[in-house]
């Protein structure tokens, strides 16, 4: 499932120069003696703090740089200790130290406390000073400085006690000499302390935003809540309460106080039993918080886990079985992993399952992958329980520590795994739709997170391919087309997340049952979580603007009817644009928006000429692509005005283009697939197998394109009018027509009527186009057959012109008068009723003979016009 680069291993970067250097020590060739290294924090830089037994009886702590791949002593104690905590301040001036007691030897018949905190001066003197020498853990970590390294003089230790206090120490130094960097007055220190935090039981430290989250009692309510809160420090060190957040946790859950990425204390290792909960706050620079945490029941074999989504104003409860296989006893003791992996929250349970949470489609179950059984295995070489993650939210990707191993290494999910997902258990050979909703979250995980490859958007359209024919619970094609046009926004604002289509299936009337829940899991949501925002000091900003924004927004939006945009809303607009005859502002208004479209398009892919696309008017798709772009941009500009009109105008355009652009990628890729040449655009040959395919994946694509109301690229009717007369019997393609499957262009019917012979089959097929073509499209096409009948109807077409002229003049008549004359044959009529004319015109001396017979008229004015024609011999 998951993908691993290393980035850092223990022994190779640190223990092999470990031994070269104690070797120089002792003045030996080869240094083989066990030196027991462990990583005991990991600064903000990347900076890896480490510390091992020297060989004269010491311990040393040092410093592997991640940039530069150097080691670097930072001190040497002169006997052996056991460092439970260590941070050093961005300068490399000062080195803070917490020691636990050592129960071994003479050592623990000592008076000592179980905890000497140390604050040591490393460059270019040793002085060192007690901070703390209590008996309760302590937990040390400098605040970074963002100041440049030579100038700063003052340096911000944290404090974080098991008594449930944390102080923060600040450290003012001077230069003494130009260039010693030293403690001013050490013997002030706790002077310049500042309580921070006066009681908590779980605290997290997250080193690349600064900030502190810890939870606390409740002391508001009756009842045994919890407040998880967050202290933000910013670059001048001033810090303040950002957010305050309910939390519904059982009573006496934290037994002890429980302290994250605050380093690794190899000396306290807790049991199991004594961890009821595990907990993880994890942020994103976008402005999304997700809070995670786990505490399994005693009683029963199931794992109760919960992410609190903040920016999406909810928080999910999930209830997962174990099975039987295991015992009671053992289920009790179990914790899963949380991994966050893009927009994903992986949930991970060694031998059990694998949760892949969406945390911003969160809707629906079926847009997250859940995986059971005893063959989930994500690769991890360790127990789960000893693997942390190096949380980022500047990073793409979080980078994941082994403390068995001692290897750190970043993690991605796999997609060649993915693909197997979705290959797997094809119609084929399961015809049920067991494994729709794993297909379907595997798909938009290949998508919207690792979309960005074209190898891989080459190897799904390769599966749509092979799986033409639709899913029973949602539309592959479909799918495909508006995760794919998410992904071009979903980095932009969290708040995109409600108002853009992201999946078919939140379109569907009745949404199948296996999309709505996962075997074996039980969900619960709680919406409406009520986070507080703190910031009345100072203006929130960053991040925390960020965060606050996206959950009033999303407030906001739960309370509007239908926030998310759907495309076939615009089917109305559509269908009454399409009855417009005359030019109006609203359409050159489609059209300006559809030049800026079709420009990006060109900007794109200029030498993608394999299919030929984009080389027509098609003034009907062209209409739809400034419709969509105009009814997007409108409801964009509704809902997240804060985004501003010009950002919105391009994500707009750019979104449309994506869309042409992906069903060009997909006609270029069957066509590549199926090695087609340019004589598949040949009228007059019949199509191949080959064909067939192509012609009934095209056919797909319409199907999905027009049940979401979406434009195609100008060019793509004719194209797919091309294969089907070569690839349907000529009266299967009538019928296509005839129920609205085959839209007939003009460029198409062109075509037709110049490269097919006049054979009999090719002539009732042509007769059969013109019949279906609308007049002025008609007039148009007849003039480019050379055939009889068409020359007559261009004869017809003429006299009509001048009739119409005659008419102007004011010697219109009116056909309904004149009984006698068939208006059908405008020679004919025209002849007749000017012969009429002369007859009423003329003067009778003989009051008593007939008048003209006008029966008569006509049948010589017939057979005068056969005769001039040549349909009749004189």
């Amino acid at each position: 499932m998951l993908k691993f680069k290393p980035k850092f291993e223990l022994q190779r970067d640190v223990v092999s120069d470990i031994f070269r250097k104690e070797a120089s020590v002792c003045r030996v060739k080869e240094y083989s003696a066990a030196v027991d290294t462990c990583i005991l924090n990991i600064e903000r830089d990347g900076g890896i703090l480490y510390s091992w037994k020297g060989a004269t009886g010491t311990t040393r702590i040092g410093k592997y740089d991640s940039n530069t791949k150097q080691n670097k002593l930072l001190y040497t104690f002169d006997k052996q200790v056991c460092v439970s905590s260590c941070s050093l301040n961005s300068e490399e001036t000062l080195l803070a130290v917490s020691l636990a007691q050592n129960t071994r030897g003479e050592e623990h018949l000592k008076p000592i406390s179980k905890c000497l905190t140390l604050l040591i001066e490393i460059h270019p003197i040793n002085n060192t000073k007690v901070l703390k020498a209590v008996d309760c853990r302590v937990k040390v970590q400098f605040l970074n400085s963002e100041t440049d390294r030579r100038s700063a003089l003052e340096s911000h230790l944290l404090l974080l006690t098991e008594d449930g206090y944390v102080d923060l120490y600040h450290v003012l130094l001077t230069k003494q000499e130009g260039y010693r960097v030293v403690m001013a007055n050490p013997e002030r220190l706790p002077r310049t302390t500042e309580r921070i935090v006066e009681d908590f039981c779980w605290a997290q430290w997250d080193g690349h935003a600064q900030r502190v989250y810890y939870v606390t009692h409740d002391l508001t309510h009756t009842q045994d809540k919890f407040l998880m809160r967050c202290v933000q420090f910013y670059p001048n060190h001033n810090c303040e309460t950002v957010l305050e957040l309910p939390l519904e946790l059982p009573a006496n859950i934290f037994r002890t106080v429980k302290f994250v990425n605050l380093g690794f204390d190899h000396y306290h290792v807790e049991k199991p039993e004594q961890e009821p909960v595990r907990m993880k706050v994890f942020t994103n620079r976008l402005g999304s918080m997700c809070v995670c945490y786990s505490q399994p029941l005693k009683d029963k074999q199931e794992l109760i886990y919960t992410v609190v989504l903040v920016h999406k104003d909810c928080s999910k409860t999930f209830r997962v079985s174990l099975g039987g296989d295991q015992s009671p006893q053992k289920a009790t003791q179990l914790h899963p992993l949380f991994i966050p992996i893009g927009y994903h929250m992986l949930v991970y349970l060694q031998g059990y399952f694998l949760h892949c949470i969406n945390t911003r489609q969160q809707e629906m179950p079926c847009h997250s992958l859940f995986l059971s059984g005893l063959d989930v295995d994500l690769g991890l070489q360790g127990q789960s329980a000893n693997v942390t993650v190096l949380h980022s939210e500047e990073e793409s990707s979080d980078s994941l520590l082994d403390l068995d191993s001692g290897r750190i290494y970043t993690a991605e999910l796999s997609p060649a795994f993915l693909l197997q997902i979705l290959r797997s258990d094809t119609p084929s050979r399961c015809p049920s739709s067991k494994a729709d909703p794993q297909r379907l979250a595997a798909l938009h995980c290949l998508l919207v997170y690792m979309g960005h490859d074209p190898n891989l958007e080459l190897k799904i359209i390769e599966w749509l391919c092979d799986n033409m024919n639709a899913f029973e619970s949602f539309d592959q094609i479909q799918e495909f087309i508006l995760a794919s046009l998410y992904r071009i926004s979903y980095e932009k604002s969290l708040s995109l997340d409600k108002v853009l289509p992201y999946s078919s299936v939140l379109d569907k009337k009745e949404i199948p049952a296996c999309l709505l829940e996962v075997p074996g899991v039980l969900c619960t949501t709680e919406l409406h979580i009520e986070p507080v925002f703190k910031g009345k000091a100072r203006s929130l900003q960053g991040f925390w603007l960020e965060l606050q924004w996206n959950t009033e927004r999303t407030k906001y939006l739960d309370a509007v009817p239908n926030p998310r945009y759907r495309t076939s809303h615009i089917q109305a607009d559509w269908e009454k644009l399409k009855s417009e005859r005359r030019p109006s502002s609203h359409r050159n208004n489609m059209e300006e928006n559809t030049k800026k479209v079709l420009s990006m398009v060109d900007t794109w892919c200029l030498d993608k000429k394999l299919v030929p696309l984009f080389q027509e008017e098609d003034h009907q798709q062209r209409a739809l692509i400034g419709l969509t772009v105009d009814k997007l941009r409108e409801h964009l500009n509704r809902h997240l005005p804060r985004m501003g009109k010009k950002k919105i105008d391009s994500l707009v355009v750019s979104y449309v283009a994506k869309l042409l652009e992906l069903i060009r990628h997909m006609l270029e890729s069957v066509w590549l697939k199926y090695k087609l040449g340019p004589h598949v655009l040949c009228l007059t040959q019949r199509g191949s197998p080959a064909e067939w395919s192509v012609f009934h994946f095209m056919f797909r694509i319409l199907e999905a394109t027009r049940g979401l109301c979406l434009p195609l690229p100008p060019g793509y009717h004719t194209l797919l009018a091309v294969f089907a007369v070569r690839c349907l019997p000529h009266h299967t393609f009538l019928q296509y027509i005839d129920h609205g499957f085959l839209q007939l262009t003009e460029t198409f019917v062109s075509r037709l009527m110049t490269d097919l012979d006049n054979s009999d089959a090719n002539e009732r097929l042509k007769f059969s186009i013109l019949k279906r073509l609308p007049e002025p499209m008609e007039q148009r096409i007849y003039h480019m057959w050379d055939h009889p009948v068409s020359s007559a109807s261009i004869s017809r077409d003429y006299a009509g012109t001048l009739l119409e002229k005659h008419n102007n003049k004011g010697c219109a008549f009116t056909s309904r008068d004149k009984p006698g004359f068939r208006p059908e044959f405008l020679p004919l009529t025209y002849l007749a009723k000017i012969l009429s004319d002369i007859e009423e015109q003329a003067l009778n001396p003989f009051e008593e003979q007939e008048n003209v017979d006008a029966k008569f008229v006509e049948e010589t004015a017939l057979k005068q016009t056969l005769i001039l024609l040549g349909f009749e011999e004189k």
